[in-house]
């Protein structure tokens, strides 16, 4: 029997799925409910190793760890490279034909399966970064409340050791003094929270070459590293630095037709939390000794913030090799000398 192609188009609750035969012939419609059972009675009607291609999309990861256990191939397409908006018609059922015929002619834009241990590295550190969001948005609250009274900021932290004296010195309305009590109290239970995710995660790394090499790097401590080994994953998938620079976003745009070539802004598509990572540590570091001097002739000349982009190139080109090689040699020699 020849090699099939399933195409599913993958729901919270729902999936459709598409059989399809090597010359494009379809052998086969299923509408299931999202369970195990039924995803395997579908998969054992399409032969030995099928290709199945399934979208990237909420909740995946137990049906791709699914699909490998039964012995499919599996492939994951890319949301953002589909292109599907647009069609005239566009239903579960042709989304999940027009997924196995990409497949089928090696046109599918994929992307990469990081493997479960892996996930469960990023979901710490994701929790870790959504934790900090919130805590931010809380401390915006208390900032708020005091502005509302009239109430100005003595230091720049409100949240260090001056800034809590001058909270606890406060004499505010009782409504007032309420929020500002309440929010005290989240912030420091988010605060627990978050010391203890970065501790798990270190432990977790604290044996990982790569995750060691990029602290080297001005502006890159172990939260930062943490967020670097965690989202880039496994580093050689990447041929050179430039495919690394190209997948978190941080090169332009590419527009060609005839003889006529645009590149515009940075095409941000790749992972948001290491740009946010990297320019953080740039815009406070200017990438140290090594690259600061960079850093300040382009901030002269085009501004700072593509400056700021530029240095993050770099910078990640800094750790690609720290990630590959377990060291960054040029850092070395510098800090030898």
């Amino acid at each position: 029997m020849d090699r099939q192609y399933v195409g599913i188009d993958f729901h919270r609750r729902r999936s459709v799925i598409v059989r399809m035969s090597a010359d494009g012939e379809r052998l086969g419609l299923h509408r299931i409910v999202n369970d195990p059972f039924e995803l395997t009675e579908v998969i054992a009607l399409c032969g030995e190793a099928p290709e199945v291609v399934i979208e990237a999309t909420y909740g995946w990861y137990w049906a791709v760890d699914l699909l490998q256990e039964l012995g499919a191939t599996v492939h994951l397409a890319n949301p953002r490279a589909l292109n599907w908006g647009d069609r005239r018609v566009k239903n579960d059922v042709n989304d999940a034909t027009d997924l196995a015929d990409m497949l089928r002619l090696n046109r599918l834009a994929e992307a990469w399966i990081a493997p479960p241990a892996l996930r469960q590295l990023r979901e710490l550190v994701r929790y870790r970064a959504k934790l900090v969001q919130l805590r931010s948005g809380l401390k915006a609250q208390v900032h708020a409340v005091m502005a509302k009274e009239g109430a100005l900021p003595v230091v720049t932290d409100m949240f260090g050791p001056a800034g809590t004296r001058q909270l606890d010195r406060l004499e505010l309305a009782a409504p007032f003094a309420r929020r500002v009590r309440s929010l005290r109290e989240l912030i420091d239970c988010y605060d627990r929270e978050i010391t203890g995710l970065e501790r798990d995660i270190h432990q977790h790394l604290k044996g990982h070459r790569g995750y060691q090499a990029v602290q080297a790097i001005n502006g890159i401590g172990r939260v930062s590293a943490a967020v670097l080994v965690a989202e880039i994953g496994d580093v050689s998938r990447f041929p050179t630095p430039a495919h690394l620079c190209s997948w978190v976003g941080l090169t332009p745009k590419h527009r060609e037709s005839d003889l006529k070539t645009r590149r515009g802004r940075i095409s941000k598509q790749g992972s948001r939390l290491v740009r946010a990572t990297l320019i953080e540590g740039i815009s406070r570091y200017h990438g140290g000794t090594y690259l600061a001097g960079h850093y300040h002739q382009l901030a002269k000349r085009r501004g700072r913030n593509k400056a700021r982009v530029a240095l993050a190139r770099k910078i990640l080109t800094l750790v690609f090799y720290g990630l590959r090689d377990g060291e960054i040699r040029c850092l070395a020699h510098t800090t030898a000398a």
